[in-house]
């Protein structure tokens, strides 16, 4: 079983930032893309950046210039640098994973999630 743990959300004023982290545990071979997600109140759950083992990134054009995701793959760690905040940012943010379990067998994860919100 793998677990996905995320933190470093909060109450941050427009023009502020955050930086968000997920730290993947437990037993699994590697890790392949990873990706941030965020859902607002009464809203769809939505891609806000991804980030490909080799490192590769895409972003939301919503969060273009603004957010910059990264990741350690020695610490099976990934964050998402949020500047320059907008009270439209405001939403639980989750952390997926797509792992590799085994050779032959890869498995998506999400995380519990962490609350976002900017105070205009």
């Amino acid at each position: 079983q793998v677990e996905l743990v995320e933190s470093g959300g909060g109450l941050v004023q427009t023009g502020g930032s955050l930086r968000l982290s997920c730290a993947a545990s437990g037993r699994f071979a590697s890790l392949n893309a990873m990706g941030w997600y965020r859902q607002a109140a009464g809203k769809q759950r939505v891609l806000v950046a991804i980030v490909a083992s080799a490192g590769n990134t895409n972003y939301a054009d919503s969060v273009k210039g603004r957010f910059t995701i990264s990741r350690d793959n020695a610490i099976n760690t990934m964050y998402l640098q949020m500047n320059s905040l907008k009270p439209e940012d405001t939403a639980t943010y989750y952390c997926n994973a797509n792992v590799q379990e085994t050779w032959s067998r890869r498995r998506g994860y999400w995380g519990q999630g962490t609350q976002v919100t900017v105070s205009s």
